[in-house]
């Protein structure tokens, strides 16, 4: 089995591959917060990728997170910091969702056999997933408007590295490389490192950084979120 990576969703129709599975990864924050919204007992996640489709959800009664270069939008319930899908806000309900970029990746991803919800919070479940899968995947980083994005390129990275390690994946993928590269470079101190991510400072510049550290914290979470149809539901092992 092959692994790759797609370092922006520009570049997808690049790896598109109907018989690969998918994972997309938005660290800061939205493949976080999907996460974690599953791990606090969510239902089901709709992602849609443009705010009018949100606020037609809403005007059905829906709870909607909804956010645009990191900013709550106002007829939203919350934006997509991981801390405000809480068990209170989220246990047994269903949130439509739509941000900046990482629903777009998921909505562009549907063509392949399978999508999954990457982050660190879910790392190892998640690379046994992959394993399991017994199928090539596609890393797709979710990254900031189609530009290149360090901390989703530094995570695609760990993915990388421990698929290899298994022994069941290869790959020739020139993203993928470079993605272990900056992996093993950041791995001794990731926050220092991600430090200097660009959006670590959008988010700062608008007081959203609380959730850095949380973010790039391994396995607080057994679930892995993946694409039904038109919506995300939770896998566990």
């Amino acid at each position: 089995m092959k692994v790759e990576v797609c370092f922006s969703p520009a570049l997808f129709p690049c790896f598109e591959n109907p018989e690969a599975v998918a994972v997309i990864v938005d660290i800061l924050r939205a493949s976080s917060a999907i996460v974690t919204a599953f791990e606090n007992g969510a239902e089901k996640i709709i992602p849609v990728g443009t705010l009018d489709e949100a606020r037609e959800y809403k005007a059905k009664g829906y709870v909607v997170a909804a956010e645009r270069d990191g900013l709550i939008q106002d007829f939203a319930d919350f934006g997509n910091s991981p801390f405000n899908f809480t068990p209170e806000a989220v246990q047994g309900r269903q949130i439509v969702y739509s941000t900046t970029n990482g629903t777009q990746a998921i909505r562009l991803a549907s063509s392949c056999h399978a999508v999954a919800i990457g982050a660190y919070l879910n790392f190892t479940a998640l690379c046994k997933w992959l394993t399991d899968s017994k199928r090539d995947v596609i890393i797709l980083c979710a990254a900031w408007k189609n530009k290149f994005s360090l901390e989703d390129s530094v995570f695609a990275g760990a993915i990388v590295h421990h698929l290899l390690e298994t022994g069941n994946f290869t790959t020739d993928c020139d993203s993928a490389k470079a993605s272990l590269d900056l992996y093993l470079i950041a791995r001794n101190d990731l926050m220092a490192y991600i430090d200097k991510a660009a959006q670590r400072h959008r988010l700062r510049k608008n007081k959203l950084d609380d959730v850095i550290g949380y973010c790039h914290t391994f396995d607080l979470a057994r679930t892995v979120p993946v694409l039904e149809n038109d919506y995300l539901t939770a896998y566990r092992d």
